[in-house]
């Protein structure tokens, strides 16, 4: 049986048969229990009372004993309402007797007062009526059981109970085949959904019908269906432009190479220094890409020390001073002396202070500043790299970190590989950090690093 319809239907049933069950059992026999001691107590009154008549009629209890004796003729049982009842006079001496004693014999006065009083008006308690207790707990066989009335109201109590048991049974199997589909049916499309996109069918949304534990997994489901998307279509154009980055170094170096070993150009300076310069970026995009996988991998190895965070500003300044200077940018850097060591690799840390300059540089116009600060609060350090550049549009600020994501396609290739801020957040994680951006359009951009003063 693999079928969880099935499973949930037969397991509804059982419950539903099993309650059923139960309670038909006991409202059977609580309601034989009542309807038996309702015809023992009529059976008591109504013995009493005709004993009360008679005592009346014959002021004592003579010949008693004649009227209650058991009798039978041609196996026939006679007067069957008086077996196994005595009646006592006030002495406690047995006057009558359907067989449970002997006419004459005096009862322990303990076992009387068990007895029912029989009363007569004016004269008080003249006798007592003696029920053994198996006609108490046991009524079967006893006149006062059950005659063909009370036969039939039984028989018709326990054949409600039987079809109440069937009809519950009934609507247990009906809500359990509507539960069962209820539940198995957003299973069954979400089981569709995902065959289809293991087949490379991403686009495959599911309905959310409900805010239950199922809508949560159909909301999740196509989260995730939108997420492998977008990683998806990540990925193609990460491969069109790793290519195309690629491509471009790679055919100047192929074009000049040919040319030279074609004697089409003579070798110079100014020549060499292209191929250099082509090579240089083709070595950095391979370095970036390795980088890139070791983070992803989770193997980015870090050399950690304790490093004063105003050397690693200055350092980074000092790198990116003759650059800002030619652009006509200023450099300033604003680091307490005073400020927490941190655990840090210095050499990562410089290659991802670098990459957020030269983002900042490439940004920021002739007569522009770039702020290198840090901070320290509570247990964390706050490094700062803000400019008064272009800006960047609430639209792209959420995807800056991403890989080859160029917000200004019409400037793509202007020296970017599009990956520089990705390994810089790749770097800060690795350190057990935050990095966050904030921007403005045509204001500038500043980007906040928070790293643990101790090592995670």
């Amino acid at each position: 049986m693999r079928s969880l319809a099935v499973k949930l239907t037969l397991a509804f049933l059982l419950v539903g048969l099993t309650v059923a069950g139960l309670v038909a059992l006991f409202v059977g026999q609580a309601t034989q229990r009542q309807f038996d001691q309702f015809v023992l107590d009529n059976y008591q009154v109504a013995l009493l009372q005709e004993l009360s008549r008679y005592y009346e009629a014959q002021g004592s209890w003579q010949d008693l004993a004649g009227v209650i004796a058991v009798r039978q003729e041609d196996g026939a049982v006679i007067q069957q309402r008086w077996a196994m009842v005595s009646v006592v006079d006030r002495q406690g001496r047995v006057v009558a007797s359907g067989g449970m004693h002997r006419v004459g014999d005096r009862l322990p006065l303990g076992q009387v007062r068990r007895g029912l009083p029989i009363e007569v008006a004016g004269e008080g308690v003249v006798g007592w009526l003696i029920l053994p207790s198996s006609m108490i707990h046991n009524m079967e066989g006893m006149s006062m059981g059950q005659n063909a009335a009370e036969s039939r109201f039984i028989t018709a109590v326990w054949r409600a109970i039987v079809y109440s048991t069937i009809g519950a049974s009934l609507v247990a199997l009906l809500l359990g085949i509507l539960l069962a589909r209820t539940i198995t049916s957003p299973l069954r499309q979400l089981t569709a959904a995902t065959k289809k996109v293991a087949a490379g069918e991403l686009d495959q949304p599911v309905p959310v019908n409900s805010q239950d534990e199922l809508g949560e997994l159909a909301t999740a489901f196509n989260q995730m269906t939108d997420s492998l998307a977008t990683a998806t279509q990540i990925r193609h154009q990460m491969t069109a432009d790793i290519a195309h980055e690629l491509r471009t170094p790679t055919s100047v170096i192929m074009g000049y190479a040919e040319a030279l070993a074609d004697g089409k150009l003579p070798g110079n300076v100014e020549l060499y220094q292209i191929l250099h310069e082509e090579a240089r970026h083709l070595n950095q995009l391979i370095e970036e890409l390795r980088t890139l996988s070791l983070a992803d991998a989770g193997e980015l190895t870090l050399t950690c020390q304790m490093v004063a965070p105003p050397d690693l500003l200055n350092h980074t300044a000092a790198l990116h001073a003759i650059q800002a200077q030619t652009q006509e940018i200023t450099l300033h850097v604003n680091a307490p002396h005073d400020l927490p060591q941190i655990w840090v690799d210095p050499d990562r840390m410089s290659q991802l202070l670098s990459n957020l300059v030269t983002n900042s540089l490439r940004h920021t116009p002739a007569g522009g500043d770039i702020w290198l600060r840090a901070h320290a609060a509570q247990s964390a350090l706050f490094i700062e790299i803000q400019d008064n550049g272009s800006g960047i549009s609430p639209s792209e600020l959420p995807h800056i970190f991403d890989r080859f994501y160029r917000g200004d396609k019409a400037r793509a290739h202007n020296g970017s590989s599009g990956i520089g801020l990705a390994i810089v957040r790749s770097i800060v994680h690795a350190h057990g950090g935050q990095i966050t951006a904030s921007s403005k359009l045509g204001q500038g951009t500043t980007f906040t690093i928070q790293l643990p003063h101790k090592p995670t």
